[in-house]
C-alpha cells in the first residue's frame, strides 16, 4: 500500500511523504525511523486495477529460510533479524524486519513480536514459533514450516501447470472466434446484403450478428470490454469466489476432489503443529481456516468428540473428515503415539492421489477441448460459407 504522510522534519519544517508499508503503523514507523514526527497519514488511491494486488505480500518462506540459515550459523536472533533487515530491498518490509528486532531488544518473546503484524505473519506460523519457544528449538520448526509451505507449494504448482495448457487452448481459440466474429463475419454480411442472397436460418442469425458489429462495433467492443472488467474484478470479491467455489463442490467428481485436496492440506497443518509440539485442540482450531465452511462446521463437531475423551480416529470418522486410509493410519497413530508423522503421512498419500488424478483429467480434457474449440470454430465458417456452398450446388 502507498500511503502520503505530513510530517514535521529534524529541522522543523513540515514535508509531505510517499511511502509503501504493509499498514498505517508500518508507514509510520518508517518515517519515525528517518527522525520525522508524523503529523497526519491518508493512503493513496491506485487505479486499483484487476491484476495488480492490493498490496505486496511478505515473503514468508523465504524469510524463514533465510532465518534458519542465519541461526544455523551461530547468530543470536535479534543480530539475525536485522541482518535480515539491511538486506531488504522493499522499504515496507525493511521497516517491518526492523520493527520486529526492536519489539524483541524490549524482551518480548519471538511470537508475541510477530504476532503484532498478522498481515505478514499468519496465526499458524505465530504458532509454529510460540511452540518452539516453550522447547527452545526454534531452528528445527523453522525447518518443519519452511518443509511444509515447500509441499503445499509443490502441490499448487502441479495444478497451476495443468491448467497452462488448457488455458492456452482457450484463449487462442476464444481470440480465433474473436476475429472470426467481429472482422470476417460483418464483411460476408455485407457481400450478401449487397447481392440479396437467400441464406439458411443459421447463417441469417451469424450475419444479422455481423451486420449488428459492421454498424455499431464501438458499441459492442465497449460492451466486450466492459464485460471482461466486470468479470476480473468480480473474481476478486470473496462473495463470488465463494459462490464460484460452491458451485464447484456440488459437481460430483471435481467436489470430491476439492474435498480431499483440502483434507490434505489440514491433515498436513495438523501434523506440522504437533510435531512441533502444539496441544491437539489448539491445533485443530488453528487449522480450521483451511477447510470449506461445511467442513468447518464438521470440524468444530469433531473438536467437541475429541475434548470430551473420545479417540480422533472415531470423531473424525463420525464427522465426515477421514477417508478409508486415513481412517486406518489416524487409528495405527492413536496407538502408536506419533500422530503427528501419522497425519504428514496421509497428506502425503493424498497428495499423491490427487497428482494422480490431475495427471489423468488432463489428459482426458485436454483433447475434449480442442475438439470443442475445433467445433466452435468450424461452424462460424460454415456456416459463413454454406451459401456459396448451395449456389454452387445450384450451378452444378
Amino acid at each position: 500500500m502507498r500511503f502520503e504522510l505530513k510530517a514535521v522534519n529534524l529541522e522543523g519544517r513540515v514535508e509531505s511523504l510517499d511511502l509503501h508499508g504493509l499498514d498505517r503503523t508500518s508507514a509510520v514507523q518508517q518515517a519515525e525511523s528517518r527522525g520525522y514526527t508524523v503529523l497526519a497519514v491518508r493512503q493513496r488511491a491506485g487505479l486499483g486495477l484487476p491484476w495488480r494486488g492490493a498490496q505486496a505480500r511478505f515473503p514468508l518462506t523465504l524469510f524463514s529460510q533465510e532465518l534458519l540459515v542465519l541461526l544455523k550459523a551461530g547468530l543470536p536472533l535479534v543480530e539475525a533479524i536485522d541482518t535480515l533487515a539491511e538486506r531488504e530491498k522493499r522499504s515496507e518490509f525493511r521497516a517491518l524486519l526492523e520493527r520486529v528486532a526492536a519489539i524483541l531488544r524490549q524482551g518480548s518473546t519471538l511470537s508475541s513480536a510477530l504476532q503484532q503484524f498478522p498481515q505478514a505473519f499468519p496465526a499458524l506460523y505465530v504458532a509454529t514459533v510460540q511452540a518452539s519457544e516453550r522447547t527452545g528449538d526454534l531452528a528445527p520448526s523453522l525447518a518443519r514450516y519452511v518443509a511444509y509451505q515447500n509441499q503445499l507449494d509443490a502441490i499448487r504448482k502441479r495444478l497451476v501447470n495443468a491448467l497452462i495448457y488448457p488455458g492456452l487452448l482457450i484463449s487462442v481459440g476464444g481470440l480465433v472466434s474473436l476475429f472470426l466474429l467481429v472482422y470476417v463475419v460483418p464483411r460476408f454480411s455485407r457481400i450478401y446484403e449487397e447481392r440479396n442472397i437467400d441464406l439458411p436460418f443459421f447463417s441469417k442469425i451469424l450475419l444479422t450478428w455481423g451486420q449488428m458489429v459492421e454498424g455499431h462495433g464501438t458499441l459492442v467492443m465497449g460492451a466486450f470490454v466492459a464485460l471482461l472488467i466486470a468479470a476480473a474484478y468480480g473474481l476478486r470479491h470473496a462473495r463470488v469466489k465463494a459462490r464460484i467455489e460452491n458451485a464447484l463442490w456440488k459437481l460430483p467428481a471435481i467436489g470430491e476432489r476439492l474435498k480431499l485436496y483440502q483434507l490434505a492440506r489440514f491433515y498436513r497443518t495438523i501434523g506440522m503443529l504437533l510435531r512441533g509440539g502444539t496441544p491437539l485442540l489448539a491445533a485443530l482450531q488453528m487449522s480450521s481456516e483451511l477447510l470449506h465452511p461445511l467442513l468447518r462446521e464438521r470440524l468444530a463437531a469433531a473438536s467437541r468428540s475429541v475434548s470430551e475423551g473420545r479417540p480422533v480416529s472415531e470423531s473424525m470418522e463420525a464427522n465426515g473428515l477421514t477417508t478409508s486410509i486415513a481412517l486406518r493410519m489416524l487409528a495405527v497413530g492413536e496407538k502408536g503415539g506419533n500422530m503427528g508423522e501419522m497425519m504428514e503421512r496421509i497428506a502425503d498419500f493424498h497428495d499423491e492421489e490427487i497428482s494422480r488424478w490431475v495427471d489423468w483429467f488432463t489428459r482426458l480434457f485436454e483433447p475434449l477441448l480442442m475438439a470443442a474449440i475445433g467445433l466452435v470454430i468450424g461452424a462460424i465458417v460454415v456456416l459463413m460459407y454454406m451459401p456459396i456452398f448451395e449456389l454452387a450446388g445450384s450451378l452444378q
